[in-house]
């Protein structure tokens, strides 16, 4: 018998089935503890890992400072005194939105009143590097773990070789020159993080990475990767013709919204899960993190948008459960400012809002001569964002102007002499 349809509140003793095991999995979970829900709630992963946290893979554990104990999100013990039912290493293959039944890969299916989507994302391998000997990419423990003892087999000298110039890449870059290696890092892009950051800031986060010594060639093209063999290490070739002896291979060209599972499901899938303002993808399912293409209301316009911020990501899961708990018709309009942050040659990279890349520029303190400055960005005549290079309060200060859409003048304002 299939489950009632479910527009209404979600009953507090119902059941809650949520896919996916990492931060927004969690925190759903969490929050619906937290809202009072007291039904069954199981939380299902496809990696053999209980909940971790993804931001150190690619710094502190990346390079060996903290281990993998360290970056777990809630122990078994934890998550059992919350009753919160935990299957790992298992896969779901379909759903079926109508009935909300998760199909697994062990030939299972499971049925709850409420489902939250919260399958993550999987990094883009460039073709035919998947698997290959010597390239890797990261995602999870495993991919961290085993470029870290790639890296750690080198004893300290060798060539690591980074395709993708953006956080991602950018941030394994780091890491690998700090431990000594000499580091390439190749963009197709003439400015890396241009679409991000914009082309002013993301030339003035490139001059970070070359003076620690990092080679970055943009605008350049892949178009051969070579694993490694029994007589030579990986390498890259360039459209050019151009070829990259290398010890290791790191691709960071970004990730896709695992959704593959969801074909057939009722959803609509774009980039993602396309959910309402209120992250409701169909009647009593949510979708959260980076599976979530959400209608983002913000101080100076509407956006369908799909970020894939840690930050975010906790504060989706969050609403979620709020909202499965009110219902499809009462449920609130997601609010947040989105932030992100990463560390890069021993400084944190702090941005706040979600600018275009046409936005407008203003430098309001420091300067990249300093490797330590804050930017404003606006769009006519209004705040869109912030970010800060090792200036933590003055990102927090403008945080205010970002979150009303301020005038830039009164952004502008706060940093007068």
């Amino acid at each position: 018998m299939s489950p009632a349809p479910l527009a209404g509140p979600l009953d507090p003793d119902g059941s809650v089935l949520v896919v996916g095991a990492g931060l927004g999995g969690l925190r759903s979970a969490e929050s619906l503890r937290a809202n009072g829900f007291r039904g069954a709630v199981t939380m299902l992963g496809d990696e053999p890992d209980a909940p971790y946290d993804r931001p150190p893979l690619t710094k502190q554990l990346l390079a060996g400072t903290w281990d993998e104990a360290r970056i777990q999100l809630a122990s078994p013990d934890l998550l059992a005194e919350n009753g919160i039912a935990v299957e790992l290493g298992v896969a779901a293959t379909s759903f079926d939105a109508a009935t909300r039944t998760v199909q697994l890969d062990s030939g299972r299916s499971l049925r709850a009143d409420a489902v939250v989507l919260a399958t993550g994302a999987s990094p883009r391998w460039l073709p035919g590097t998947e698997g290959a000997p010597g390239v890797h990419v990261i995602r999870t423990i495993a991919q961290s773990v085993g470029l870290r003892d790639a890296l750690d087999a080198l004893d300290g000298t060798g060539r690591v070789v980074v395709i993708g110039a953006g956080f991602i890449g950018s941030e394994v870059a780091s890491t690998a020159a700090a431990k000594g290696f000499a580091v390439t890092m190749l963009e197709a892009l003439e400015v890396p993080l241009g679409p991000v950051v914009g082309e002013q800031v993301g030339g003035w986060l490139t001059e970070l990475h070359r003076r620690a010594g990092i080679e970055v060639r943009a605008g350049v093209t892949v178009a051969q990767v070579l694993a490694r063999t029994s007589t030579s290490g990986p390498a890259v070739v360039l459209a050019s013709g151009e070829r990259l002896d290398a010890d290791v291979i790191v691709i960071g060209i970004g990730v896709r919204p695992a959704t593959e599972w969801l074909a057939g499901s009722g959803l609509r899938l774009s980039d993602g899960v396309l959910t309402d303002e209120a992250l409701f993808a169909a009647d009593a399912v949510v979708a959260v993190g980076d599976l979530a293409r959400f209608r983002w209301h913000h101080a100076i316009g509407t956006d369908e948008v799909r970020i894939e911020h840690w930050e975010v990501t906790a504060q989706l899961a969050a609403h979620a459960a709020v909202s499965l708990l009110a219902g499809r018709g009462a449920a609130p309009a997601v609010s947040l400012v989105p932030y992100f942050w990463s560390d890069q040659h021993g400084r944190k990279i702090q941005m706040l809002g979600r600018p275009a890349p046409s936005d407008e520029v203003l430098c309001v303190a420091g300067s990249v001569d300093e490797a330590k400055f804050t930017v404003v960005y606006h769009r006519d005549g209004r705040v869109s964002g912030v970010l800060g290079v090792a200036s933590p309060r003055n990102v927090m200060l403008v945080r205010p102007c970002v979150a009303t859409g301020a005038p830039i003048a009164d952004a502008a304002s706060l940093f007068d002499a």
